[in-house]
């Protein structure tokens, strides 16, 4: 049974890790860097909101890059301008949820809360339905209110029908009408050439381009000590009228205000516990152990996104014995990611398949990476197996099936031929190469476990 004391230390880790973890995974608004990119997409929204200009651009990244976020943050950031708010409605759309046009066309409906206003009218056309849509915002003659149309998975759009959407909405952009703003967000590369002719023509070849920055491992080490902090009351409150302040955005679909994390959880933190938590963890992060373990995921991923799910599952780790995150819990699971599935695959074979690898290794590196055949390293293990005690008595069929097994494992490739002659092939003398490089054999011949000591020793060395 806990004592009073410890049932108050367990009662507090609770809210530290509750408040960690949404944290870490429901802070939809917060970003770091990308200043520049930051800006232009504000300052272009601006445009829309106050000039009654209409723009179009796309925002392309890696995922986990932070293009969604951005987008998030620069809401957050025109929130306190009144002429954004009043004047402006948010569209969201997710190629993954609006699969065709005439979904994506329901949804803009009821985004725009239009629903009534068509009265059972009948279009002819979808370009008629989304004329009349934008029509119904003109707010008196001379303004119009803008249309910021937000598009997630933007390359999915562009494979609906003869992408009328994307016409439609670029059309749009490019004309006098009522002011809209195209955001388009995709990891693709290429999105541009998925665009039609006619609807590419239309698009303002406005492109922001976010790849994760290395920047330098300082900023790395203190952006995990950010991450993991516990802030002061001040700046709670602070955060958490910033939120409050995003129910101001006019937007049926965006949700980043209703499941985003409530940084008023963090006040409920006793001070003392508070300030204890933040002294152990900056004296962690300063130990040697530490920063060479947050070195390896540096140079492994630096992408905000990975270090967030990274360090969830290191805070979620927390319990009443081990009330604070230690150097070792650091080194144990960044250990995991420098793993290789190869080398555990090997280590995994039997004494005969790795026999077959190490006669693979000596084959190439004697005539340098060669394409081979069963027949050239059967007669190479043939020779080891002559003066070892523990591969004599191989049966050549059995050696087949290991042969075939490696292949089957894709540690062995077969190199490719014409079709033509390939069915005259038998398989002994299909050619194949090595799929593994020999600092992988070389480690999984140490971890192997009771590996025979003249099979190790040949693996040093090809010479018997």
């Amino acid at each position: 049974m806990l004592g009073g004391n410890e049932k108050e230390k367990a009662r507090a880790l609770a809210k530290v890790r509750r408040f960690l973890k949404a944290r870490l995974l429901r802070d939809y608004t917060t970003l770091h860097g990308y200043k520049e990119e930051r800006s232009n997409v504000r300052q272009l929204l601006q445009r829309t909101a106050e000039m009654g200009e209409s723009n179009s651009l796309l925002l392309i990244g890696p995922r986990g890059a932070g293009k969604t976020t951005l987008i998030n943050a620069v809401l957050t950031d025109l929130v306190d301008n009144r002429s954004f708010v009043e004047n402006t409605l948010i569209v969201h759309l997710d190629g993954n949820l609006h699969t065709d046009d005439r979904v994506a066309l329901k949804s803009i409906t009821l985004q725009m809360r239009l629903e009534n206003a068509a009265d059972g009218k009948v279009f002819g056309s979808f370009a008629e339905n989304l004329a009349f849509l934008l029509q119904c915002l003109k707010a008196g003659g001379r303004q119009s209110k803008s249309v910021v149309f937000i598009l997630e998975e933007f390359d999915l759009f562009c494979a609906h029908h003869n992408q009328t959407l994307l016409y439609n909405l670029f059309d749009v952009s490019q004309s006098a009408q009522a002011p809209i703003c195209v955001l388009g967000v995709t990891c693709r590369l290429d999105v541009i050439e998925l665009l039609e002719k006619r609807v590419k023509s239309r698009f303002s070849h406005r492109q922001v381009f976010l790849f994760p920055s290395s920047g330098r491992l300082e900023d790395y080490l203190a952006r995990v000590e950010e991450l993991l902090s516990l802030p002061e009351n001040k700046s709670l409150e602070a955060a958490s009228d910033r939120l409050r302040r995003l129910s101001r955005i006019q937007s049926e679909a965006l949700s980043l205000g209703r499941n985003h994390f409530d940084p008023a959880d963090g006040e409920e933190i006793d001070p003392p516990f508070r300030k204890n938590w933040n002294t152990q963890l900056h004296k962690m992060l300063a130990t040697q152990h530490a920063q060479r373990s947050l070195q390896m995921l540096y140079d492994f991923d630096i992408s905000e996104a990975f270090l967030r799910n990274f360090l969830f599952r290191l805070v979620a780790q927390l319990r009443p014995e081990t009330p604070h995150i230690t150097a070792d819990q650091l080194r144990t699971m960044a250990n995991q990611y420098e793993c290789d599935d190869k080398i555990e695959l090997l280590c995994g074979l039997s004494v005969l398949e790795l026999c077959l690898i190490i006669a693979i290794k000596h084959h190439s590196e004697i005539n340098d990476r060669d394409p081979f055949n069963f027949e050239i390293i059967f007669a190479r293990l043939s020779k080891f197996a002559k003066v070892s005690s523990t591969m004599q008595g191989m049966e050549r069929s059995i050696v087949l099936k290991a042969f075939e097994h490696l292949r089957i494992g894709e540690l062995i490739m077969p190199v490719s031929v014409s079709s033509s002659s390939s069915g005259k092939v038998q398989k002994e003398f299909e050619k194949h190469k090595l799929a593994l490089t020999y600092g992988q054999i070389q480690q999984a011949v140490q971890r192997y476990q009771a590996l025979p000591t003249e099979v190790a020793q040949w693996a040093q060395s090809s010479l018997i």
